[in-house]
């Protein structure tokens, strides 16, 4: 989770990600910060985001991306 929180402190150092639940909804992050954290999660994590994982569910806290995360990481 430190290194998740790393990479979006990264992107945008001004959003409390710990306690941020509409990082999407709320429009906190827009399609470059979408597009530049998935490369970034890719990269660190060695997993493949697919289209269909890039839905709002997925993105709109921290804790929801480290679960994507973990969970692509099993496949």
């Amino acid at each position: 989770m430190e290194k998740l929180m790393n990479i979006l402190m990264e992107i945008d150092d001004s959003i409390d990600y710990e306690n941020e639940k509409a990082l999407i909804d709320g429009r906190l992050l827009d399609s470059f910060g979408v597009i530049t954290l998935v490369s970034e999660l890719e990269d660190a994590y060695d997993i493949e985001i697919e289209a269909s994982e890039m839905i709002p569910d997925n993105f709109n806290s921290a804790e929801a991306i480290y679960k994507m995360v973990l969970r692509l990481q099993e496949n």
